[in-house]
């Protein structure tokens, strides 16, 4: 089975309700890239008519653990996933929609066949850049991924 936006924000719904009921919602996703979307509204906003970060970090998560999701799947073996480590940056006040983008494909492809050969646990930063409609960056996060063979 194929992971495809639809299935993702689904999983969504059912899995990480607070992620779906904020906006969040994956636009496209293929062996390179992921997008995800999420529109400011009253309800993810902070007190200074913003989008609160930590829904800016649950989109951004998703950019990029929705590529390790896929690559994991491609690899037809048991692997556990789970962020290490996290860093942020704000630039400017994130209204509107925002759109976080992660291109990290091949070096999660890479990460995975690393830790399928040796047997151990690997790690990986992977970065989602948020922008707004006029393309303007509103924040950054880089996520520490830790992936390691179920025996």
């Amino acid at each position: 089975m194929k992971i495809s936006p639809k299935k993702l924000n689904a999983f969504l719904l059912f899995k990480l309700p607070s992620a779906y009921f904020t906006g969040v919602r994956t636009k496209y996703i293929d062996k390179e890239k992921c997008i995800v979307t999420v529109k400011h509204r009253w309800v993810n906003q902070n007190p200074f008519n913003s989008m609160f970060w930590a829904v800016q970090g649950m989109a951004a998560e998703l950019t990029t653990g929705a590529l390790v999701m896929q690559q994991i799947k491609a690899s037809g073996k048991n692997i556990s996933m789970l962020v290490a480590n996290n860093r942020a940056s704000f630039v400017k006040k994130a209204t509107g929609r925002i759109t976080f983008v992660c291109n990290e494909g091949a070096q999660v492809e890479e990460t995975i066949k690393k830790a399928i050969e040796t047997g151990e646990g690997q790690t990986l930063w992977m970065r989602a850049n948020g922008v707004n409609t006029e393309g303007v960056e509103v924040s950054n996060f880089e996520f520490e991924w830790t992936l390691k063979v179920k025996s």
